[in-house]
């Protein structure tokens, strides 16, 4: 996470940019200035304040706090203003209070330099206690740290700290950017698609929506992806929306069971222009604080990813890169080696640590790294194996970054294409059937279209992935627009009732242009800009790592009468049912 005083530098200037292009807070409101805008060209003149009590010392003074910044209150210590002096020091940290005074500079030496507001401070003549408040669950303060549970529970207390009003407010001025650039610039149509559909074959589970059709259900769509392509045959040419996607599968610090994408299609357009229109969409949208971004972006292909660095999304941050060693230990006598090169396309391959690296503890790393993800290599570069060299270099790097040497520098942003990705993989429960490598309506390599029909493993497809630093941000295709090679992929390779899509291949049948799109994970991509451990800090109300709602204590329990209308029955167990009628 980035550290309080780079933290601070980042958001004060983030707000100051705000003030820059003259945004009017204070309309329709009755203050007259927020705490975060008053300098010293405001020396003599009345103000209004509203805001929470960040801190009150001894009946001095206090600290008003609101979304912009911070001011120093004087409490009057006078006869005349004595209800006031007792109002203010009898609140309760995190009350919301008004106050009217008037701007004065603080006395020598007792100006603050690290606050934007610290060479004023505002003498109270009346004051007022909105909303007391209780006792907190826990201090709203960055450095405090909270166990993340609390932090959920009581969601609405931590989005009032500092990081999280920064990691938000950033996040809507990137997303106002990126509609600017695509709508008003380009030409975008923004277009909100249905949230209740049907289920699609392949890909993640889905939540499913009863309905008042016995035995029928609705399905949260993972993602808008057939409802922009229909958007395409309807003639619409260029369609974008901040879409919100619903997966039901286990949680990770990078996913949530809902989230949300920047969801993008095109007619007439090739992978290239896709490329180039992301490229200008990430540059032009791109925060001011966190540096600049070149264009364009570096490509690699999925093979010469896997060779080099282990993995199809790589931290091109820092090299040790995958290296093939066998010519060099052709004549060694180890035995293993030996063994390895005798198979007719065995290979040794190792990674090269930076000189005078190798600790004690990087060794016992590699002493202790599991035997079965350590194997010489008898055939071409596949995911899996190239996943246990992969693993190694980014565990390499950890112990290096552990020891001093700086590798992957979190101010630092390289984005990478990785392209040429197969089109199909062998599926994991059934290693003889496919499975698509991104969806089944990507299109094959045009080199490759051939090979669809008579060897399908061997099909590169035309997706693309947009990777940084080591994360996959972004991934899009261009897309079958022929309804006969779609129902020839459902049907011949995937094995796939085609019927499920029979509204998708109809469509094709009626002039369907060719077309493609992308989509680019937004909390994801936010997260990386901000340098934070897990998207749920770039999301207003997450849901937790078991996919809970631990504020609202989601989901819930209904009961057989509520369940009635969706013909529906539920066998409680034992203990929930206990739960659900203590």
């Amino acid at each position: 996470y980035l550290y309080p005083n780079v933290l601070h530098q980042l958001y004060w200037g983030y707000r100051e940019s705000f003030l820059c292009i003259h945004l009017n807070f204070n309309s329709f409101v009755t203050r007259t200035n927020t705490c975060g805008e008053l300098r010293s060209a405001h020396v003599g003149q009345e103000v209004t304040l509203y805001g929470w009590i960040q801190y009150q010392r001894q009946g001095l003074f206090l600290v008003l706090r609101d979304f912009q910044g911070l001011t120093q209150i004087i409490i009057p210590q006078d006869e005349a203003h004595s209800h006031v002096k007792k109002l203010l020091s009898n609140a309760p940290v995190e009350s919301v209070v008004r106050v009217t005074g008037t701007v004065s500079l603080r006395p020598p030496g007792q100006e603050n330099p690290k606050m934007p507001t610290g060479d004023i401070e505002v003498k109270v003549e009346t004051a007022e206690i909105l909303n007391s408040c209780k006792k907190l669950p826990f201090e709203i303060k960055d450095f405090i740290k909270k166990t993340e549970a609390l932090r959920m529970q009581y969601r609405y207390l931590d989005l009032r700290s500092f990081q999280l009003q920064y990691n938000l407010r950033l996040r809507s001025q990137i997303v106002m950017r990126m509609r600017e650039y695509l709508c008003n610039l380009h030409g975008f149509v923004d277009v909100e698609t249905p949230t209740l559909f049907k289920r699609t074959p392949g890909g993640a589970k889905e939540f499913l929506v009863p309905s008042r059709e016995a035995g029928k259900f609705y399905s949260l769509p993972q993602s808008p992806q057939q409802f922009k392509q229909l958007l395409m045959v309807g003639g619409l040419d260029r369609y974008f929306q901040v879409a919100r996607c619903y997966r039901d599968e286990g949680s990770r610090p990078d996913r949530q069971p809902e989230f949300t994408q920047i969801d993008i299609e095109m007619s007439f357009v090739d992978q290239a222009g896709i490329q180039r229109l992301i490229e200008g969409l990430l540059q032009y949208s791109w925060p001011e604080e966190r540096g600049s971004i070149t264009t364009p972006f570096p490509s690699m292909t999925y093979e010469e990813s896997l060779a080099d660095y282990g993995t199809d999304k790589p931290d091109t941050r820092f090299g040790m890169k995958i290296v093939d060693i066998s010519d060099f230990l052709r004549r060694s006598d180890i035995r293993f080696v030996q063994n390895a090169l005798s198979y007719p396309r065995g290979t040794v391959k190792a990674i090269c640590i930076p000189q005078g690296m190798v600790s004690d503890a990087f060794t016992y790393c590699l002493y202790n790294f599991p035997d079965s993800e350590i194997a010489p290599s008898h055939s071409p570069p596949s995911l899996l194996q190239c996943s246990a060299l992969g693993s190694l270099r980014l565990e390499s790097a950890d112990l290096l970054e552990a020891a001093g040497l700086v590798l992957r520098d979190p101010t630092v942003f390289h984005f990478l294409w990785v392209v040429d990705f197969p089109l199909f993989l062998p599926n994991e429960e059934n290693p003889t059937e496919l499975e698509s490598a991104h969806h089944p309506f990507t299109a094959p390599h045009p080199s490759d279209t051939s090979l669809l029909y008579s060897d399908p493993t061997k099909v590169r497809s035309q997706h693309y992935d947009l990777v940084l630093n080591g994360n996959e941000v972004g991934g899009g295709s261009i897309r079958i627009h022929s309804a006969e090679q779609q129902r020839f992929v459902l049907e011949k390779v995937l094995k796939e009732d085609s019927e499920v899509l029979s509204h998708l291949l109809e469509a094709l049948e009626f002039g369907a242009p060719p077309h493609g799109g992308i989509a680019l994970g937004l909390d994801r991509l936010i997260s990386l800009i901000v340098d934070a451990p897990s998207i749920r800090d770039v999301i207003a109300f997450p849901k937790s790592f078991k996919g809970r709602d631990l504020m609202g204590n989601a989901p819930d329990y209904v009961t057989p009468e509520e369940l009635e209308p969706y013909h529906i029955q539920v066998s409680w167990p034992l203990a929930e049912k206990e739960a659900k009628n203590p």
